[in-house]
């Protein structure tokens, strides 16, 4: 097992009356590409701005790399990469000089690295920064995350905005890298088609708790849809646990959350039924929009 970089333990934020982080717990290993999903308002840029210290907490604990984000910002922020679809940077400024003002402020700064994906990133070093693109700006981003060597990179929707062609080549950049440099990611995003290629492992945060955390593979192979022809459905069987549930005039569709489980029973029994793979965008959507009160309950939010 991987040593444990990132813990998270029940966690909780509030603004005014509303609770916007409840109990948070997780845990991520060193070098897993972790995907924190979740809707707009699910908590995400609350939890990331708690990890890097941009917030406090209410209650709970955070050890990031061996340090608290309240406790030793400048100490996480040395060996942390960053970089958000809102990140501000001096529009005045060329592209070469941001660089230079940023590198004064890490001992690790690799100034061959940066040569390097300036070349890669094809970005134009003679232009400020407020003329440069979309684009060009997340790209500058990514290299001031990365110049320094982190232990650790975090994003927070960053290809927000980007065309489609250009999401894939930021994720391209950004895996190219970060794998030869066995790094640890949590990726926050809501564009669930983007990192379901990249993510090693997935998180889906829903009203301010993870509900289901697990590798992205083990995943998709154990949430299915299972179609039975009205009469033969398994209504009794208790071990299935289904997190969205569609009556159709002739098939009644289940999708179960434990499919490896309980495969073996309805071949034993004999039981007639299809089975159809789902995206991560439908899983994503079974759990956090599911109706499984026909005829199920909604498996309770489960922690790391």
């Amino acid at each position: 097992m991987s040593d444990v970089v990132l813990k998270v333990d029940r966690l909780n934020k509030s603004y005014g009356q509303q609770l916007v982080l409840k109990d948070l717990t997780f845990a991520v290993e060193e070098g897993q590409i972790v995907a924190l999903l979740g809707r707009n308002g699910a908590g995400k840029t609350t939890t990331i701005r708690s990890l890097m210290g941009l917030i406090e907490p209410d209650s709970g604990e955070i050890n990031l790399l061996g340090y608290s984000p309240q406790k030793d910002p400048i100490e996480i922020r040395k060996r942390i990469g960053y970089l958000a679809e809102d990140q501000q940077m001096y529009g005045w400024m060329t592209v070469i000089e941001t660089i230079q003002f940023v590198s004064a402020f890490y001992d690790t700064w690799d100034h061959t690295l940066v040569q390097r994906l300036l070349q890669q990133f094809d970005l134009p070093i003679a232009t400020k920064v407020k003329a440069l693109s979309k684009g060009q700006n997340i790209r500058l981003g990514l290299l001031l995350a990365l110049a320094h060597h982190p232990q650790m990179v975090i994003f927070d929707d960053p290809v927000l905005g980007l065309d489609p062609i250009m999401r894939k080549e930021f994720n391209r950049d950004m895996i190219t890298h970060l794998q030869a440099e066995n790094c640890t990611v949590l990726y926050s995003s809501h564009l669930l088609y983007e990192v379901e290629p990249i993510a090693d492992i997935v998180m889906i945060l829903h009203e301010g708790r993870i509900l289901r955390q697990a590798p992205t593979e083990e995943l998709k192979e154990n949430v299915k849809r299972i179609i039975f022809s009205s009469g033969t459905a398994p209504l009794g069987n208790k071990k299935m646990r289904v997190i969205d549930a569609q009556q159709w005039e002739h098939q009644l569709a289940l999708t179960v959350d434990n499919f490896q489980q309980i495969e073996p029973d309805l071949e034993l029994r004999g039981i007639e039924h299809e089975v159809q793979d789902l995206s991560l965008d439908e899983i994503f959507e079974a759990y956090i929009i599911g109706r499984p009160e026909l005829p199920f309950n909604h498996p309770e939010p489960v922690e790391a």
